[in-house]
């Protein structure tokens, strides 16, 4: 198990700020959204700074949500190892980890 620390967080947020370092995937509801939507809600995602004990109790920036036209957005960040086959081990080791950012329609979930 790895320790959250800053270095994990930091490479969250540069990640979710500028969607490189990692895949970024949308769910089909998203998707089925027109593209000036989904453009708004990826700004949204990549300005998001709401972080609190209720959605970051890590304190690693890798959940959030927030509401877009009476939808509520979901999005999160998981670990895997290089292979996207496991859990990383030690997810503030970009040589052992690879990202991958969801975002959906909360009734997704």
């Amino acid at each position: 198990m790895w320790k959250s620390s800053k270095i994990t967080q930091l490479i969250n947020d540069n990640f979710r700020k500028s969607f490189q370092g990692g895949k970024v995937m949308l769910t089909r509801g998203v998707k089925a959204l027109q593209k000036a939507e989904i453009a708004e809600i990826l700004l949204k995602v990549s300005r998001f700074n709401d972080f609190n004990a209720n959605n970051d109790p890590y304190g690693e920036h890798d959940f959030g949500s927030f509401a877009y036209h009476g939808k509520k957005i979901l999005w999160k960040i998981d670990y895997y190892d290089k292979d996207y086959k496991f859990a990383s081990e030690n997810p503030a080791d970009v040589t052992k980890t690879n990202r991958v950012l969801t975002i959906m329609l909360a009734e997704e979930y």
